[in-house]
């Protein structure tokens, strides 16, 4: 099952549709910035496009003086339900901001930044969610979404692109919910269709080995890499740098090593406007600023090392 197309630099009010409509699984990412002077915005994931339509998640920042809160809550036949409030908002005025809905079987996670902010349980069934409306005191840059599934079929041009000892995936069906996840052969290579922007995300799932000495995670571009994620086990280090003209960077090693051998993994990049957010096991752990700033030029996921892996989002 394939994504849509991402929505870019919406005029707002926006409403827009969710093709496929929602699922356990996939994910609805915003990315934008707060104006200086809001007084409050919201995102809605709805059940249909008029203004009528029933909400199955308003998601509302409101600002109050130098401080703010955000209020969730449920409009189901024109009778908003109860508020769900935080006592504060980690989305300050002025400040640019990735705001992920990930679908759960029985509530929505939002994650601010690519840190988890808070659980809204289900009050209406997400099977009839199949829109999403932006409106208040933001500018957004970009509204996208990630299905769950890993389905891959290798492109016609990645034959002339990949060297040939990078064996291909080949074809894989989508899988019904729950089944075994495909076997991915490394190292792994795959053409990130359209390249990067602002708020896409990559995500690899995988094991370790337990005599594992190190992997890495490469987004490439023609000439080099953009990022280079590369857990050390033998360093007990994770290192982030990049290849530029055939060169290695300075290399970044701070912010600990949340890896284990023989440790079931996930790891999440999302592309922000400045820096990838990498978060690990649902945690974010890194950031990274961009060195190589021509994001859609970046459109190679390498995944290779001492590790199996069961799954790859693009």
């Amino acid at each position: 099952m394939s994504c849509q197309h991402p929505y870019l630099k919406p005029k707002l009010p926006f409403t827009g549709c969710i093709q496929g409509g929602l699922f356990e699984g996939k994910t609805v990412t915003v990315t934008g910035r707060v104006l200086a002077g809001a007084e409050r915005f919201c995102v809605n994931l709805q059940c249909g496009t008029k203004a009528s339509s029933d909400i199955a998640l308003h998601f509302n920042p409101r600002y109050v003086g130098n401080s703010g809160h955000v209020v969730c809550n449920t409009l189901q036949k024109s009778c908003w339900g109860s508020e769900q409030r935080t006592n504060h908002t980690p989305l300050p005025r002025g400040s640019d901001f990735t705001i992920t809905f990930l679908v759960n079987r029985d509530s929505y996670s939002v994650i601010v930044n690519g840190a988890h902010f808070l659980e809204y349980l289900h009050r209406l069934p997400v099977s009839r969610v199949n829109a999403i409306s932006v409106d208040g005191g933001v500018d957004i840059t970009s509204i996208t979404f990630q299905n769950p599934a890993t389905s891959w079929v290798a492109q016609p041009s990645f034959a002339h692109t990949v060297k040939s000892s990078y064996a291909s995936p080949g074809v894989c069906a989508t899988p019904p919910p729950y089944s075994p996840p495909c076997a991915y052969v490394l190292p792994y290579k795959t053409i990130i269709q359209g390249g990067l922007y602002p708020g896409r995300a990559i995500t690899v799932q995988g094991c370790i080995n337990h005599n594992a000495d190190r992997f890495c995670i490469n987004l490439r571009y023609n000439s080099g890499i953009a990022f280079h994620f590369n857990p050390r086990f033998n360093e007990n280090v994770v290192v982030r740098n990049s290849l530029m003209k055939e060169c290695w960077g300075h290399e970044e090693r701070s912010g600990g090593m949340p890896f284990y051998r023989g440790q079931q993994f996930t790891v999440n990049i999302t592309c922000d406007t400045q820096c990838y957010r990498i978060t690990v096991n649902g945690i974010q752990m890194f950031t990274y600023n961009h060195r190589h700033f021509l994001l859609q030029q970046i459109d190679i996921l390498e995944v290779e090392g001492n590790i199996s892996v069961s799954s790859v989002t693009v």
